[in-house]
């Protein structure tokens, strides 16, 4: 599979993430974020893990715990704390800022150059969100600030620890999956009965919610999210993010009557501008980038590169 048709299913996973906020305002409990946050990620880990049919082997339970809670279990409660404290767009532009991050630890961690192309590509499509979710009456939170900043950074690391643990001998995106979401729905749901108490009684619009979140939302858009960070650069999966406002904010016109100013569409042109921009700059400077798996499998695929047979990617 080419590296335009992998960046194109991995860029579903934004982009469904953007349904988001019309699916719980339109069909979900209202007030129960975690709740819901637990809804998304638990059932659907299982289920992943179910058609698997694999547990993490070894040290792969601490590992999956640590993945899990990067990337679901701490980013879910960050991102919603945030949510509730600040203006929806100052969240949003603190959530698109996470590209930023992610540059940063991968040179450190995984060797990748920061190159300023990307940099500038990051910065200008969290501009360009800013420009279509931000509005003149934002008012700033400090806990909700330090929310936002600490879910973008919490992110940002599950992503690159993602790429630089890769996953073990004989194990795909779909259980790698399955067990990071179903590690990050363990730990939400202490906090979540905390926090928010027993769980809501629920209908048949929210059954169709939740179905949806932990099928399309959460089970099918992780599974294209991890699959994605094992067969492109760390940078270049997280330049995807900003579709996932953008969306939300062509969702909110098109079902919910929202009126785009032309600041906004503006702003929309720019943010995808600079998604597609960050694309071109991230590419690795070599043709062909090996998906990253365990350190057997890149042992054993340079191996069979030495002695000239061909190998399957």
């Amino acid at each position: 599979m080419n590296r335009v048709t992998t960046l194109a299913l991995t860029a579903l996973a934004p982009i469904s993430w953007g349904s988001t906020y019309f699916v719980a305002s339109e069909l979900l409990p209202p007030d129960r974020p975690l709740f819901t946050g637990v809804m998304r990620a638990l059932p659907a880990g299982l289920l992943l893990t179910a058609l698997a049919r694999k547990l993490p082997p070894g040290q792969w339970w601490w590992k999956a715990a640590v993945l899990g809670g990067l990337n679901i279990g701490a980013f879910f409660p960050l991102l919603f704390l945030s949510a509730y404290r600040l203006p929806g767009g100052v969240a949003a532009v603190l959530g698109s800022a996470g590209p930023l991050f992610v540059v940063g630890l991968a040179t450190l961690l995984l060797g990748e150059r920061a190159r300023l192309r990307t940099v500038l590509a990051a910065v200008v499509a969290a501009f360009g969100v800013g420009m279509v979710v931000l509005t003149a009456q934002a008012e700033l939170d400090p806990v909700g600030l330090v929310a936002g900043v600490a879910s973008s950074v919490s992110m940002a690391a599950g992503i690159v620890m993602t790429k630089r643990w890769g996953r073990p001998e004989g194990v795909g995106p779909l259980a790698m999956t399955g067990w990071q979401l179903t590690a990050g729905g363990l730990v939400i749901i202490p906090i979540a009965a905390l926090v928010e108490g027993a769980p809501p009684a629920l209908d048949g619009r929210a059954f169709l919610g939740y179905g949806y979140m932990m099928l399309i939302n959460t089970g099918i858009a992780y599974w294209l999210w991890f699959r994605g960070i094992g067969q492109l650069t760390a940078t270049s999966v997280t330049l995807l993010g900003p579709l996932s406002p953008l969306t939300a904010a062509v969702i909110g016109w098109a079902a919910l009557g929202q009126a785009l100013s032309p600041v906004q569409v503006l702003g929309m042109a720019i943010a995808f501008g600079a998604t597609v921009a960050g694309q071109l700059a991230a590419r690795p400077a070599r043709p062909k980038s090996a998906p990253f798996s365990s350190a057997e499998e890149t042992n054993r695929n340079v191996s069979m590169d030495l002695t000239g047979v061909p190998v399957r990617r």
